[in-house]
């Protein structure tokens, strides 16, 4: 398959609270001033000075998920009149992300699938990433440290062009900011946290100038009122916590969560290679998967999980004595690399020849081997977590702020991604039907779509997480069973591929 890797430097510069207008232009946008290409209008504020600023929907948050429901929202018609505040502190919003046409990818990526792509490209705002840095890939491999099985996927598996691709998360979010200032949106950004949430203010605000939503209500009972860490107040009938988490919102609604901490911490950075991987790679280690993702060039991103202890050390150690772990860990450090099947390899499943994939008849291989150390190692602790309730009146929660999985087969960001395009939907349903898009029932219409999804997901990715935590003679066996059931059972094997691509299929025989 042929990589597309491109690279873009986009920047993008907002006031403490910026009104975006149309910044739309063939080409990525690029915002440079009032006196540049395209203009923008920094500190407005709407209405009088004793106004508070209304809005429809509060997005609390403006990192990758909360960004795609604002360029979501900005998209569909029956949305697009809607008055928007994003509320997100991080300089990128109104700085511009530090994207650089040269140097090494950052370390913090997501692997999106086949149907975040998709969801991208309806929002138009595709473009943007493929205008940047990013790597296709259309295949992947995965084993585990025993040496006693492994499983290969390919694309065209399941006649697909690819399995997924991967992307610097700065990307992704400049990228669907872009796609917003290409829109007549009323978007404002607002760059502060929340402080406090008032879901029953006892009075009114005084209405601003920028509510242009023909449904608008302003009896008390029917805003919410957010207070902000810079002093500054604003109301809206919906709050939307994309806030990551650790969500405030979802600390202040009273949402309950359920969950667990793994006691692994994952640790991840950018490599070098002396040529470019085109792969997706995973070992399972006693401790932890190792992941190897293409990025571009001679670039690659490692994920890679273990003990909290090991991953400190590993953090602290020299570069070198770094990549000589990396590269043990990936070719035949704790157990030797599958040769043949404990099975008798394909034999045991001739019975299935007449419907084999493609990836069947490819033999393992050893991943490319690390030569550098690209960029920072940086830790993250690693747990589940899910919130017992999506949405309440007035609130609503996505992304991270309802639910976090384990990064071993990167779903998590999907798992928002998808997140955002359903809550856009029933924000859309409601919009036609004229009702209160606060309105806790329209809500749970948004829960009841994602919540099994999500919890599915989470179970599987949980389950393996736990199956590959225990070092034992007869499970190990039962593993390699599974990598070849994997590999050469073709409906199961298409199944898993689908499943991963975005598909809600669970990975059975259907």
């Amino acid at each position: 398959m042929n990589m597309l890797v491109r690279r873009n430097l986009a920047t993008n510069v907002f006031g403490p609270k910026a009104r975006l207008k149309n910044f739309c232009s063939a080409s990525a946008a690029k915002v440079s001033g009032s006196n540049g290409d395209h203009s923008y209008v920094q500190g407005e504020k709407p209405g009088s000075t004793d106004s508070f600023p209304q809005h429809d929907i509060a997005i609390v948050g403006g990192g990758m998920v909360g960004m795609a429901l604002a360029c979501s929202l900005a998209s569909m018609p029956l949305t697009k009149q809607l008055s928007i505040a994003i509320i997100d502190s991080n300089p990128a919003l109104k700085g511009g992300a530090s994207i650089k046409k040269d140097g090494p990818p950052d370390p913090r990526v997501s692997t999106v699938t086949p149907a975040t792509i998709s969801f991208f490209k309806d929002v138009d705002a595709w473009k943007y990433v493929e205008q940047q840095r990013h790597a296709y890939f259309d295949k992947m491999q995965v084993w585990d440290y025993t040496g006693l099985g492994y499983t290969k996927y390919h694309a065209r598996d399941v006649n697909k062009e690819f399995l997924g691709c991967v992307v610097e998360n700065k990307v992704l979010q400049s990228s669907l900011l872009s796609r917003i200032q290409c829109t007549d949106a009323q978007t404002t950004i607002y760059s502060s946290r929340l402080t406090s949430m008032n879901l029953s203010p006892s009075s009114s605000p005084t209405v601003a100038a920028n509510v242009s939503s023909k449904t608008t209500m302003n009896e008390p009972g029917h805003l919410a009122k957010l207070e902000l860490s810079d002093g500054s107040s604003l109301y809206a009938k919906l709050v939307v916590g994309a806030d990551g988490s650790k969500s405030r919102v979802r600390e202040l609604a009273g949402f309950k969560t359920t969950g667990w901490n793994y006691s692994q911490n994952a640790v991840i950075c950018t490599v070098e290679h002396t040529q470019e991987n085109f792969c997706a790679w995973q070992r399972f280690l006693p401790s932890g998967p190792i992941a190897l993702l293409p990025i571009g060039d001679n670039y690659s991103n490692i994920v890679w999980t273990m003990n909290p202890k090991e991953a400190t050390d590993r953090k602290l150690m020299d570069q070198d004595d770094f990549v000589k772990d990396v590269n043990s860990a990936l070719d035949c450090g704790y157990g030797p690399s599958p040769q043949s099947s404990v099975f008798g390899s394909q034999s045991f499943f001739s019975w299935l020849k007449p419907d084999v994939t493609v990836s069947v008849d490819e033999g393992f291989e050893v991943p490319p081997k690390v030569v550098k150390l690209a960029s920072e190692r940086m830790v993250f602790p690693l747990s589940l977590n899910h919130a017992k309730n999506y949405a309440s009146k007035r609130v609503v929660l996505i992304g991270d702020a309802a639910h976090t999985v384990h990064p071993l087969a990167g779903q998590g960001v999907n798992l928002g991604f998808g997140d955002a395009f359903s809550l856009s939907k029933v924000i859309a349903e409601g919009v036609a039907l004229g009702t209160d898009i606060g309105e806790v029932g329209l809500m749970k219409k948004y829960e009841a779509e994602r919540k099994p999804a999500n919890i599915a997901m989470m179970a599987i990715l949980d389950g393996f997480q736990k199956a590959y935590s225990v070092d034992f003679g007869p499970l190990n066996v039962l593993r390699a069973a599974a990598f070849h059931g994997a590999n050469y059972i073709s409906p199961l094997k298409k199944s898993i591929i689908s499943y991963a691509s975005g598909d809600q299929r669970l990975p059975l025989f259907t």
